[in-house]
């Protein structure tokens, strides 16, 4: 049987070219979107036009209860999860001084709860199996901090810091955690950059270009075949921090 995989804010950016790439390869994706509907059955379309079927399904994965029902989704219609990304996030830029308890439980229940509960629900049927991938996407932020982006930074250090501890913990039962930290990315998230901005970002990148989803989605195809990385942080940036 095919591969399984949950790949949770799939509708848009980096999650939605990992979702694609899965599916093309013939895996069985469960697409994960929250506020995103049109876009994520516009993609769900895209693929059936292409004679590729993947399921979507609405969820808020900052609530515990709304992991389990993914996960319930996916092991009655597929009866096992082989791959779990952890792709939901949400970004704000903003002085320390002027973020509220309300941005702080928002943020790292969006971006690093979210991991935690989809990792909890998941893990006893790949604990079960001996068998599974964890893939978090965390950001080049959260290994260097980034000025005016405190929280989410924060919350994409948590998520290095998750990868790590959890690598160490289920290893024994065959099951592989890591974290992809892009740098910048060519996503709806950083939209807000001027053109003027992204110039001054190409001129500090040694490969002198900003990145795309499928460049992470390629690194994900790498780490799903792997069987002998875990626990690290590779970070998809161009030669931004070396």
């Amino acid at each position: 049987m095919s591969k399984v995989a949950i790949v949770t804010g799939a509708s848009r950016g980096i999650g939605r070219e990992i979702a694609k790439e899965l599916a093309k390869k013939g895996i069985m994706v469960i697409a994960n979107y929250f506020n995103s509907e049109k876009k994520a059955k516009e993609l769900q379309e895209e693929l059936k036009n292409e004679g590729i079927n993947i399921d979507i399904f609405k969820a808020d994965v900052s609530k515990k209860e709304e992991c389990k029902k993914i996960v319930e989704y996916t092991i009655k219609k597929y009866k096992k999860i082989d791959i779990l990304i952890n792709n939901a996030g949400v970004d704000k830029v903003q002085l320390i001084t002027e973020t509220t308890k309300e941005d702080w439980d928002y943020m790292i229940n969006t971006n690093l709860y979210s991991a935690f509960a989809m990792c909890q629900e998941a893990l006893p049927y790949m604990i079960h199996e001996k068998n599974g991938c964890i893939i978090n996407i965390s950001s080049i932020w959260g290994i260097t901090g980034a000025s005016t982006e405190v929280l989410y930074s924060i919350t994409k250090a948590g998520l290095d810091g998750l990868t790590k501890a959890l690598a160490k913990e289920v290893g024994p039962s065959n099951i592989r955690v890591n974290s992809i930290a892009p740098g910048y990315i060519e996503t709806d998230m950083n939209k807000n950059y001027t053109k003027e901005e992204k110039e001054e970002m190409k001129n500090e990148i040694p490969l002198e270009r900003l990145g795309m989803p499928v460049d992470i989605a390629k690194c994900i195809n790498w780490l799903i075949e792997d069987n002998y990385t875990t626990g690290q942080v590779i970070s998809i940036n161009g030669g931004w921090l070396i």
